[in-house]
């Protein structure tokens, strides 16, 4: 009787302690998610803490330093200052619109919310000192696109709070570009968003640009969830820095406003969900990803895509959210976390992983590099949610190269469809 009593007890015991185990393994996890998210705040405010705070104050020209490829910094003042703007305001959106209302993060949010309004303010009015000379130049049509896709993906924060005049004024630096044409490539992407933000305001729009755009695309795809950039395909990660969130985009904005736009939609969408696979598998364990392609000074950037997928709830089946919160957070690290990324005010400089100016294409400044924040998209995503709730898991690269039986990859349309 007493050895049975000595086995209940030791199984008991026993079972308790597997009990506290896992509870505390539960904590770690929970833990673990929460510093993940922490992390990524505390990234993109050393990112954009220098950019905000001297737009709030209409110092941004004065301030701002401008690094350029040799015979450049000249012609990069007349548009880095909109560059810089555009693409912050781009990745940090979603967080500005359904980022945290308390605590810390939340007062945080709240100082960026209105620090966007003011720089938009600032920059669209002909008699501020940063102004930014929308339509003076070519490049002006790419970065009022990031622009106009900020304030797409915030409607609430980035728009209807803005006071009636700074809309108006903000029409009419939209419609400023049109005077100059967008290259044959993806930049017709660019046109065709400005006029998409140009609905959102309630202003008159240019349908045929958007369906210029969405045709042209249409033809340029070449398969695997992969489009050409104009007629011929490129090695790059533009597919990711732009071709598929802009369509996206589109399809969200005035896809609904033609019955051609809207029976793209689902392949647009496949095709991204394609290549967000593609872009999960090609992060190392260690965070590092193939340097091909132009514009590899866009740091983590690259990975706008998959950021993008993720906030949307359109990553493929086999990719869990939170596997895909680890790459991004490991590829962040490997990119922002480098020795002499930023300079001694904390700006960023030209590189990858470090300062590496030779990285630098004659069209890269100091403003371009904060296309960077395009990978931050998740931050849109309550603390709640999978993405950020659920336990560290291995992205794919570390499954396989750690030894673990892995599912295949199949093209879209292969075996089987995403």
């Amino acid at each position: 009787m007493r050895r049975r009593e000595l086995l209940k007890s030791g199984l008991a015991a026993t079972l308790a302690l597997r009990g506290i185990t896992l509870v505390n393994a539960q904590e770690r996890e929970r833990a673990q998610a929460g510093e993940d998210r922490a992390s990524w705040v505390g990234m993109l405010d050393r990112l954009c803490r220098p950019l905000f705070e001297a737009l709030s104050e209409r110092k941004l020209k004065v301030v701002m330093p401008v690094e350029a490829s040799a015979g450049e910094q000249q012609h990069r003042r007349q548009t880095t200052y909109l560059e810089a703007l555009g693409r912050a305001l781009a990745g940090m959106a979603p967080w500005l619109e359904h980022g945290a209302t308390t605590g810390a993060e939340g007062e945080l949010r709240a100082r960026y919310c209105e620090w966007a309004r003011a720089g938009i303010a600032s920059a669209v009015d002909k008699k501020s000192p940063d102004y930014m000379d929308f339509g003076g130049d070519r490049q002006t049509i790419v970065d009022t696109a990031f622009f106009s896709l900020a304030m797409l993906r915030a409607p609430r924060e980035l728009r209807e709070k803005l006071p009636a005049g700074v809309r108006g004024q903000l029409a009419d630096a939209l419609r400023a570009t049109r005077i100059q044409t967008p290259a044959f490539n993806n930049w017709l992407l660019f046109a065709a968003t400005i006029e998409a933000a140009l609905f959102a305001l309630g202003e008159s729009w240019d349908r045929v640009r958007v369906d210029y755009a969405l045709r042209e695309h249409a033809t340029w795809y070449v398969g695997d969830g992969v489009y050409g950039d104009g007629p011929h395909f490129h090695q790059d990660y533009y597919n990711s820095f732009v071709i598929h969130p802009f369509l996206l985009m589109l399809m969200d904005g005035v896809g609904k406003q033609d019955a051609a736009w809207a029976a793209m939609a689902n392949d647009i969408r496949l095709r991204a969900t394609r290549y967000a696979a593609i872009q999960e598998r090609m992060i190392a364990p260690d965070g590092t990803y193939p340097i091909v392609g132009r514009s590899i000074a866009y740091r983590c950037g690259a990975f706008h895509l998959l950021a993008d997928a993720a906030l949307r709830d359109v990553l493929p089946a086999e990719v869990a959210p939170e596997q895909v919160r680890g790459a991004l957070t490991a590829v962040m690290r490997r990119t922002l976390g480098a020795a002499g990324t930023f300079d001694e005010k904390g700006w960023l400089r030209i590189g990858l992983a470090g300062h590496q100016p030779s990285l630098g294409e004659t069209y890269i400044s100091t403003g371009s590099l904060y296309l960077c924040t395009a990978a931050f998209l998740p931050l849109g995503l309550g603390s709640a949610d999978r993405f950020w709730s659920g336990a560290a898991a291995a992205w794919s690269s570390v499954k396989v190269w750690s030894g673990a039986d892995t599912k295949l990859d199949h093209a879209l349309g292969g075996e089987r469809a995403v």
